[in-house]
């Protein structure tokens, strides 16, 4: 059974495909030309033009690659970026040091 995603998934997944779909419009650049590049069917282009959730990230990343939009999603999870991830890590610091008894 799939699952449902939640709506703010959704939605971003809809906008990243709109604006995937503006870019490569911007370039006159036909969706044979982008799907060909980014090594994907015009099928496929098309499910990441209307924000399919079924399609691989990776597709994703070539399509955004071969419409000129660079690698700047790569740094999406950047672990230095991660002000939660810190926050719960300074949370669990001991509040104090103990000797080991071995």
């Amino acid at each position: 059974m799939k699952r449902k995603l939640p709506i703010a998934v959704r939605s971003g997944l809809k906008k990243l495909g709109s604006d995937l779909k503006k870019a490569r419009l911007r370039r006159r650049l036909k969706m044979s030309v982008v799907a060909d590049r980014s090594g994907i069917s015009r099928e496929t282009l098309a499910k990441i033009q209307k924000g399919d959730s079924g399609v691989g990230i990776g597709n994703y990343a070539a399509v955004i690659f071969a419409v000129g939009l660079g690698v700047d999603w790569t740094n999406l999870a950047d672990i230095e970026k991660d002000t939660m991830g810190r926050m719960l890590d300074e949370e669990r610091i001991p509040l104090r040091a103990r000797d080991n008894k071995s």
